[in-house]
């Protein structure tokens, strides 16, 4: 069984329970596989990142698996505006965030409540200088433990979409993340895109930014913010004091 999300956004739990905790989130249009079903609770495993987790059963709507193939080997196509709208014939309004997938709207067998969007889509691989700016558009969004949206986003869903919406994939986890890429060996070698890893006392990898120009990084913590970096970490000038610690320094373009 196969499913997409039509609805702005939903919770992906650890356990089947609307008491466990929020992992991620399924954003309008994503689509997954259906792993397991347990009464009300449908555990999935995401095409776009194998990321799986428990959503409610009455939060989806069913494709087919030919639909399924069908949108996982098309362009991916995004909303590129901070809040949207999608409209129905009865000319309801269903607000969308940032980074939501609309390619299925122009399928009639998926799109069968015939979704309409005349906002700004995106699409394909953009230049690495672009990725600054779409960071910026997440700047002062607070800090959501699973978040991937503006209205609440963690460290490595603020990552995974920024570069998402400029056509490039990373994993969901900052320690998945971790893993992509190219290693550099010192700051000075980074340009403006790169991803800044931090790790804690027993050397696991808990946080990810964006590096930017002039030894600046912006990443999630607490809100979307801008701090130092350095060859220690990040420096936060409100605090006076490191917060996080540099693991590795990552190119991923």
């Amino acid at each position: 069984m196969f499913g997409i999300c039509n609805l702005a956004m939903i919770p992906l739990r650890f356990e089947p329970s609307d008491r466990s905790e929020i992992v991620s989130q399924v954003l309008f249009g994503e689509h997954f596989e259906i792993l397991e079903q347990l009464k009300q609770w449908t555990r999935i495993r995401m095409q776009y990142d194998d990321y799986e987790g428990w959503i409610d059963f009455k939060q989806l709507q069913l494709i087919s698996e030919s639909s399924f193939n069908q949108l996982s080997s098309e362009a991916i196509v995004l909303n590129a505006d901070l809040i949207e709208y999608i409209t129905t014939p009865s000319n309801l309004l269903i607000p969308i965030p940032l980074g939501s997938s609309l390619s299925f709207i122009n399928h009639n067998e998926i799109n069968i409540s015939n979704f309409d969007f005349e906002g700004t889509k995106t699409s394909g691989e953009k230049t690495k200088a672009s990725l600054i700016n779409t960071a910026l558009m997440y700047l002062n969004a607070p800090y959501l433990w699973g978040g991937k949206t503006p209205f609440g986003i963690d460290c490595s869903g603020f990552t995974q979409m920024v570069y998402k919406l400029n056509g490039y994939k990373l994993l969901r986890d900052a320690s998945q993340q971790s893993m992509q890429g190219e290693a550099l060996s010192f700051i000075e070698e980074s340009e403006p895109g790169d991803l800044a890893f931090f790790d804690n006392e027993e050397g696991n990898i808990i946080h990810v930014g964006i590096i930017m120009e002039d030894n600046h990084i912006i990443h999630a913590s607490g809100k979307v913010r801008i701090d130092r970096l350095d060859h220690l970490g990040i420096f936060n000038a409100e605090t006076n004091k490191h917060t996080h610690k540099l693991r590795v320094i990552k190119k991923i373009i």
